[in-house]
């Protein structure tokens, strides 16, 4: 049987850091990490917890972090990525951190306490978060871009979503348009689609409306919007996501206005009740199921293969619809 000390003779390291790697227990280089298991798959190294694991029956897990299982995005996502572990024989648990950065360090901490073969993690902002301060497994984000700290990531460019979507309003001759989002402390995509708004109104000479921000979590169907069309007078609204979106519409009929008579309205998804309803939403369709696999795909190779962490990049598409009309 193959021996700790062994996978650390093959890998060039120490038997401390080959433990640190395989137990996830500390600190390590990408490099080191990756020698490590890469050594550990050659030689068919099995830790004691996977061997303890296989004995009592119990398959392997991966650990999936979202912001809120709710959403029908997270939701196809999270299908994508079961069905692509359980060819694999892995289960998968999930937590959520309801668009709160310390609630989703506490929702890693219990993902870890099952020793998961890795992780896939939709944060808040990747860039200030702390769960990538702790000892994790392989790990790769899903809808965050890559940081130095985690290069492993599945994405869309939001930023440049952002922009086809302000643009394609732009071309329908509307030039007060509002961006109403939820928090950008708490979502780096709608950040990052906000900030493509502000790129294509810079390049033709457009002045931006200042942003509307409202909780994730919350009743979208309690939006009201009176105060900000009063002071803003925008001809078009663009909200952060499609379930957004559909709060925007009914918050304008419930002031007496049409969509897209009065206003026009967007968004960002491309989820199925969007097409459902009339007039059919205008959206970003975001190729969220597809994301799921890849990243699913992705760990895999990273926790059996000691493949390197890479950055993957997905296309979107303008979904022109009925509710955004030309002025």
């Amino acid at each position: 049987m193959t021996t700790l000390q062994q996978v650390a003779e093959r890998a060039g390291c120490s038997l401390a850091s080959a433990s640190r790697v395989l137990g996830c227990s500390g600190p390590v280089s990408e490099q080191m990490a990756r020698r490590v298991r890469r050594a550990a798959a050659e030689l068919g190294y099995r830790p004691e917890r996977l061997a303890a694991t296989a004995r009592s029956t119990r398959r392997p897990v991966v650990g999936i972090l979202i912001p809120s299982i709710t959403n029908p995005v997270f939701a196809a996502s999270l299908s994508s990525i079961e069905n692509r572990m359980l060819l694999s024989g892995h289960g998968v648990l999930i937590a959520q951190s309801h668009y709160d950065p310390e609630r989703e360090v506490s929702a890693v901490h219990a993902l870890l306490n099952d020793r998961p073969t890795g992780l896939i993690l939709t944060l808040c902002d990747p860039e200030s978060s702390r769960v990538l301060d702790l000892p994790l497994p392989p790990t790769v984000l899903l809808n965050n871009p890559p940081t130095p700290r985690q290069p492993a990531a599945v994405t869309v460019p939001n930023r440049a979503a952002g922009a086809t979507l302000a643009g394609h309003l732009l071309d329908l001759g509307h030039r007060r348009i509002l961006f109403v989002s939820g928090n950008f402390a708490a979502s780096d995509r709608a950040r990052l689609r906000h900030q493509g708004y502000l790129d294509v109104l810079a390049r033709r000479g457009v002045a931006p409306l200042p942003p509307m921000q409202v909780p994730f979590i919350g009743s979208y169907d309690q939006l009201d919007l009176t105060a900000i069309l009063a002071q803003e007078a925008p001809t078009a609204v663009i909200a952060s996501n499609d379930l957004l979106a559909f709060g925007v519409i009914g918050a304008l009929r419930r002031q007496g206005l049409g969509v897209p008579q009065d206003l026009s309205v967007a968004g960002f998804d491309g989820i199925a009740i969007g097409q459902m309803m009339t007039p059919a939403l205008t959206t970003i369709e975001m190729p969220d199921a597809s994301m799921g696999a890849v990243a699913a795909s992705l760990l895999l190779d990273m926790a059996e293969n000691a493949a390197v962490a890479r950055h993957l990049q997905l296309a979107f598409s303008l979904r022109a619809g009925g509710t955004a009309r030309a002025v």
